[in-house]
């Protein structure tokens, strides 16, 4: 593929492999995590595109540890390192994510919850974001994911959106683009998933 043609949205059909692949690395992440305050506590999340079967993904594994309080970088390093995993530092000055989450409406809530730390895999793609436990984002992405698994013709016009606007980046260098564009359908299903995330969490 030439490069002008090249398009770092490019999506993939799912591959039923990515379920047990998050399973083995989150299980390795928390192994490496052992022994950090919070550690014992936290959550290990499969997340994103990659975790809704039958949705089309770029195909980077979306992890989530969800752990308070949130472990500082050297911390962190030093314990993801061996596992391959460096510090991603966005591919942009703004790019989105990478620091801190962007805040969603939660105009109550202490703003430290949106700090996060952001860890990228070359070898094989995989993206592990850590959020502290009381992070907003990091309930919704749990809700999101489970409500595109429970409702079919959601997941179906989430991969029409995904798919008009990976069509869009098309020759661009990054897909910051991409993922800023996600977030206006992101904002049109949050009131759905999050009304339905309360009725279903225990």
């Amino acid at each position: 593929m030439s490069t002008e043609r090249a398009n770092p949205a490019a999506l993939a059909p799912h591959d039923p492999a990515w379920a047990s692949a998050a399973t083995q690395i989150l299980q390795a992440v928390g192994s490496a995590l052992s022994g950090l305050p919070g550690a014992a506590e936290a959550s290990y999340d499969h997340i994103g595109s990659t975790s809704v079967p039958g949705l089309a993904a770029k195909p980077y594994l979306d992890l989530q540890v969800r752990i308070l309080p949130l472990p500082s970088h050297e911390q962190l390093t030093g314990r993801l390192g061996p596992l391959g995993f460096d510090r991603a530092l966005g591919a942009r000055r703004d790019s989105p994510g990478v620091t801190h989450d962007i805040p969603r409406g939660d105009e109550l809530v202490d703003p430290a919850v949106w700090e996060k730390r952001l860890y990228f895999r070359r070898t094989d793609g995989v993206v592990l974001h850590v959020r502290r436990s009381d992070s907003p984002w990091g309930r919704y992405t749990v809700w999101f994911r489970n409500w595109l698994r429970a409702h079919p013709e959601a997941r179906e016009s989430y991969e029409s959106t995904k798919r008009e606007l990976s069509a869009r980046n098309v020759g661009k260098a990054d897909y910051d683009d991409y993922t800023r564009a996600k977030t206006k359908f992101f904002d049109e299903v949050q009131e759905s998933f999050i009304r339905w995330g309360h009725g279903t969490a225990k």
